[in-house]
């Protein structure tokens, strides 16, 4: 009689058990891949914003500019760029004489460059805009928990 190779019973089931144990340990840990890139979208979104930011009050101080719209492209600040924004009193971008969601809206569409996340003051963008006490909100609509929150006063942006 020919002895025949293969598998006892035994082995399958600790073979199968150790699968099991596996994919209990490791499943968990996939799961949260969605939320973790929604995450990290908001925090790249909101380092965009805060280095917008920056270069804005860097120009506004260069040219010596407050309360007043800033050009960039170097012509004077009526120039023909189209690419203008208004700063406050500190030279932070504010979009108006005050903070208000449109104005808000304004500082994200004239700081950030083309193919920005789209925003916009109603539902149906990739972040709706709000204003309260004086910041603006940037709520991340695929997860309504992030947010990125801008303070003109202060020029800070903060991501939660």
């Amino acid at each position: 009689m020919k002895k025949q190779a293969g598998f006892t019973i035994v082995e399958l089931v600790v073979v199968i058990a150790l699968l099991g144990i596996l994919a209990a340990v490791a499943l968990p840990r996939f799961l949260n891949v969605t939320d973790d890139a929604h995450a990290a979208s908001v925090r790249g979104t909101g380092g965009a914003l805060r280095s917008a930011v920056a270069l804005v009050k860097a120009q506004a101080v260069v040219e010596q500019v407050t309360s007043n719209n800033i050009d960039f492209d170097d012509n004077s600040s009526t120039g023909s760029s189209g690419k203008e924004t208004y700063v406050n009193g500190k030279g932070f971008p504010q979009g108006g004489s005050s903070v208000s969601s449109a104005n808000c809206l304004l500082v994200w569409s004239d700081v950030l460059q083309d193919g920005r996340p789209t925003a916009s003051t109603g539902n149906g963008s990739e972040y709706k805009v709000t204003a309260s006490g004086g910041k603006c909100r940037f709520t991340y609509q695929a997860a309504t928990t992030l947010f990125i929150e801008y303070d003109p006063d202060k020029g800070s942006v903060s991501i939660p």
